[in-house]
């Protein structure tokens, strides 16, 4: 069996990869962890445990990555592409490097052993933001998505309670992600990872299909077919690695990921670390090319928008993707709720939680992301505000402050650490200077997602019917 309900723990000796004694410190405070979750002890075995780290990563970034070659230009995309995982997956191994030496067993205290009470505050303000935004987006998705394809499957009147984006959002909350989230050991979510994995490569599979149908249609509307829609490299590369760390962020589940793996340790993570960013990366490329491939200049920042909605197909598609980022939710939900329990205590130590709390905690978080995601359509600029306000400074610039802080390595062992801190800072300040600008030319065309593409205009194609559903507005 991969999974494993066993209490044993696996101490792990010093060694020159970054343990001392204070790695068990660290494995004492996992057996701490326990009691937390209810004595639920549930391990998985790391190749298990690898399709929650996939599922942690690729989440719903996977789709913007065709709208990000579509900005820096498919050569210089891949390149990019490329970059950001080699250094995710530095900063990941870095992470757990520095909790081993500072016997750390939280983000919050790994923060606060090197910077303090203040650090301590910082890092649970950005831990907070972002996963939570993240729900909301989430929630968002699959309001806009799932209504649209369950009016086009099911024939619904506009006016059906049905139909409507706060009914669909209240069900997937109650009937699938409650359960999910009321869940205390992130081990117990692996088979929801791989359900989950598994649906991602569906949607590769439809869009290949459609690539092939949709060619020659798309060369009609626009340039796709032209070589010089390939350009190797565009401006908008600092956009690009935006979106791309976005889809690569998983940097506030680490120490969740870690505890779940049976017979952690730095070694097995390592490894565990590398085939998951490596899985993401060949994923991320294979939609980036083949979205791209398909509608060229086109290109939206959901690639799912840019097919057409009477495509029963891709309609499966998307039902299939909003219940990929239903089945994320919960290892969002799981960060959000640590969060919350330590601030509320004013602690970083893990401490037993008892049902009721963790209960009424759950709950909230629940109820406050619902009521944000129906409240509004248009999270465009927020999300790229989370990315660059905290995604950034969570996955790059933090990770490698820390070591720098507490490592006693000299400085030219430091040198890639003090290399990622400048590339987080120079992308997370270029970011910035992008967002208010967007904030500054905003319109409220900005926040329209119910556009026809005009390939769905054109009869005779592919589609099983020349009629263009009317989408709801609400």
């Amino acid at each position: 069996m991969c999974s494993t309900n066993s209490s044993q723990e696996y101490l792990v000796a010093p060694s020159k990869d970054g343990m001392d004694e204070t790695s068990y410190i660290l494995q004492q405070r996992r057996r701490q962890q326990q009691v937390m979750d209810g004595g639920d002890n549930l391990k998985n075995c790391p190749k298990f445990a690898s399709f929650n780290y996939i599922n942690s990563i690729i989440g719903s970034g996977v789709i913007g990555i065709p709208y990000a070659f579509n900005l820096s230009g498919v050569g210089m995309g891949v390149i990019l592409l490329a970059l950001v995982a080699i250094v995710t997956d530095y900063s990941l191994v870095l992470m757990l490097r520095s909790a081993h030496i500072s016997g750390s067993f939280s983000y919050q205290s790994l923060m606060k052993s090197a910077f303090g009470r203040y650090g301590f505050v910082v890092l649970s303000f950005l831990q907070f933001i972002y996963p939570f935004i993240a729900m909301i987006s989430y929630n968002i998705i699959v309001g806009d998505t799932a209504t649209k394809v369950l009016i086009r499957l099911f024939s619904l009147p506009n006016d059906s309670v049905f139909a409507q984006r706060y009914f669909v959002i209240a069900m997937a909350t109650i009937f699938i992600t409650t359960p999910l989230c009321m869940l205390r050991n992130v081990a117990r979510l692996a088979k929801a990872s791989i359900v989950s994995f598994i649906m991602v490569l569906v949607i590769f599979v439809t869009i290949v299909i459609r690539y092939e149908s949709l060619h020659d249609v798309m060369s009609t509307v626009t340039e796709v077919g032209n070589i010089n829609t390939w350009d190797f490299a565009r401006p908008g590369a600092i956009q690009a690695i935006g979106i791309m760390s976005f889809g690569f962020m998983c940097h506030h589940n680490v120490f969740l990921l870690y505890d779940s793996i049976e017979g952690a340790s730095q070694t097995i993570w390592n490894c565990v670390t590398h085939v998951a960013v490596t899985i993401s990366f060949l994923l991320m490329v294979a939609f980036g090319l083949v979205g791209y491939a398909t509608f060229g200049d086109l290109t939206q920042g959901d690639l799912l928008e840019n097919y057409c909605w009477n495509d029963d197909l891709i309609n499966i598609s998307r039902l299939l993707f909003s219940l990929t980022t239903l089945l994320t939710f919960p290892l969002e939900c799981m960060v959000t709720k640590a969060v919350v329990d330590q601030t509320l205590r004013g602690g970083t130590d893990p401490v037993p939680m008892s049902k009721k709390r963790h209960a009424i905690i759950t709950v909230s978080i629940l109820m406050a992301t619902y009521f944000v995601s129906i409240s509004t359509k248009c999270l465009g600029i927020a999300l790229e505000i989370n990315g660059v306000v905290a995604a950034i400074p969570l996955a790059f610039v933090l990770p490698a402050a820390i070591y720098i802080k507490i490592s006693n390595d000299s400085w030219k062992e430091k040198i890639p650490a003090y290399c990622l801190a400048l590339f987080g800072t120079i992308v997370a300040a270029s970011g910035i200077s992008l967002v208010v600008y967007e904030i500054l030319t905003f319109t409220a065309d900005s926040c329209e997602n119910d556009r026809i593409m005009d390939h769905c205009n054109i009869n005779d194609t592919y589609l099983p019917t020349g009629d263009i559903i009317q989408l709801p507005l609400n």
